[in-house]
């Protein structure tokens, strides 16, 4: 009375196409690069000489402890 049943499970397939990247705004790209100047002028007004001169040191010599790459 009990049949069973055989049950065969297959995957999608899978087919990488990369996506296109559309051309930047040149208005974005601009404001983008405004914006770290904004944020060097704040850290530099409101953090003490002495943190800044230590950061800008590091960076100099290439151990700061972040990318400062966009």
């Amino acid at each position: 009375m009990s049949e069973e049943k055989t049950y065969t499970l297959q995957t999608a397939g899978f087919e990488y196409r990369p996506v296109p990247q559309p051309e930047p705004d040149q208005a974005l790209v601009a404001e983008l690069c405004r914006l770290p100047q904004q944020f060097k002028r704040a850290y530099q007004s409101l953090c003490p000489n002495e943190w800044v001169a230590k950061w800008d040191d590091q960076v100099e010599n290439g151990t700061f402890p972040a990318s400062l790459e966009p």
